[in-house]
């Protein structure tokens, strides 16, 4: 059985950081404004491909480029400039749905992969991409059984990609989801000539509505308010069965979330399948995984149609449901190597003995920890209150400017 690769999403410098340290394999992100997150994520710059792979291989990580939009004549030479800057850095794969990107990639020999917006259902379908691409993700749409006879088939046929080796296929695990098949949704364009196959999707589907009539007697409400609103996808309960189906690649959705929701959800998921791979992937390790990720964001859990459900299920409530929150209460200012201690200026609130922070920064990513002690004027106290300097003990390496964030139970 071999062991799929976990590619995670990377909106920002502190996410990279997030990635890696919560053993990903690879990592997705975008460049300017000609992918799928262009309007929700803080994105990169072609300038910043240089430091991305020379991060990336230091850690031997994967990167991967999405340039993955819809693409105008008057976006070409843009793109092309795109592509010919991932090809000098290094980058190891461009994943694209566009013809104009795909030709244009293959023809300057930069790898590329099918992204989800090319719909891909069935073997026919990956019989034609083949022509273009080692790796391509299938519709969120199909079930497990019909992602592994794909699978199967690939293998029975010997169907390969450009790089003369077999094609890989990958899935979505987590993550959130959308009422449009494979994404292709046009509410925004209608509504405000905003398009989300443009990565500029203002989620309108996310609202509640009211349903009433040209008259304006009548007002109806449907008893599950969000009804265009999926809860978001979790597969780590079945895993297992994705692996044991021969899928390659676990694709985290989520370039626009915080960087402690790409360590937690990326860290649940190796440990997933580490567990899958030494035989102690059980129920127990389920449940604890589950808490886990209910902690960061989420509209709620379902298993998408993987198990072969028809209909979706619905978020129950506007936004995040998720167990914990973050505020943001100050930076770390100073940072004692011998000691081991970090000193933090507070800029709002206050840090007491006992909570639980996050420690977030471009380079540091993400660190979770309880304050064990805390002090001022190098005096033991219980609580430091906004304006304060003070001084926490913590093992990990600090930067200069790191934020500070208190970690908030939900009732």
């Amino acid at each position: 059985m071999k062991i799929p690769e976990i590619t995670a999403p990377v909106g920002t410098w502190e996410s990279l950081s997030a990635a890696i340290q919560a053993g990903a394999h690879s990592v997705y992100f975008g460049v300017g404004v000609l992918n799928m997150r262009a309007r929700s994520s803080i994105n990169f710059t072609l300038r910043d491909l240089v430091k991305i792979t020379r991060i990336c291989r230091k850690h031997r990580v994967k990167t991967y480029l999405t340039i993955n939009t819809v693409i105008y004549d008057s976006e070409v030479t843009e793109m092309k400039r795109m592509v010919n800057s991932a090809l000098k850095n290094g980058i190891d794969a461009i994943i694209a749905s566009d013809q104009a990107v795909i030709q244009y990639a293959r023809s300057v020999g930069m790898p590329v992969h099918m992204s989800t917006q090319t719909n891909i259902t069935n073997l026919e379908a990956v019989k034609y991409w083949s022509q273009f691409a080692d790796v391509m993700v299938t519709a969120r749409e199909l079930n497990i059984n019909q992602i592994g006879s794909i699978i199967r088939a690939i293998k029975r046929q010997k169907i390969t990609g450009p790089s003369g080796d077999l094609i890989r296929l990958e899935l979505f695990a987590h993550g959130a989801l959308c009422m449009a098949v494979s994404g292709k949704c046009y509410l925004s364009l209608d509504q405000y000539n905003s398009s989300a196959n443009r990565g500029a999707c203002y989620q309108l589907c996310r609202r509640p509505y009211r349903v009433t009539d040209f008259d304006g007697e009548v007002e109806l409400v449907v008893d599950n308010e969000y009804i265009m609103s999926p809860k978001d996808l979790c597969t780590i309960g079945f895993l297992d069965q994705i692996v044991k189906a021969g899928v390659s690649v676990l694709k985290i959705e989520g370039r626009g979330r915080s960087p402690e929701y790409v360590k937690t959800v990326i860290a649940c998921y190796r440990e997933a399948i580490d567990a899958i791979a030494e035989g102690s992937y059980s129920k127990e390790k389920v449940h604890g995984w589950l808490d886990r990720l209910k902690t960061v964001y989420n509209r709620g859990f379902w298993n998408g149609y993987y198990l072969g459900q028809t209909m979706g299920e619905w978020a129950e409530q506007h936004g995040s449901v998720a167990t914990q929150s973050k505020v943001y209460i100050g930076k770390v200012t100073n940072y004692f190597t011998k000691l081991q201690v970090a000193e933090i200026k507070l800029e709002s609130g206050y840090l007491a003995s006992g909570d639980r922070i996050y420690i977030q920064g471009p380079t540091t990513g993400v660190i979770e920890m309880t304050i064990p002690e805390i002090r001022v004027d190098l005096k033991p106290v219980e609580k430091a209150k906004k304006g304060d300097v003070c001084s926490v003990p913590v093992q990990e390496f600090l930067r200069r400017a790191d934020k500070i964030y208190k970690i908030i139970g939900k009732d």
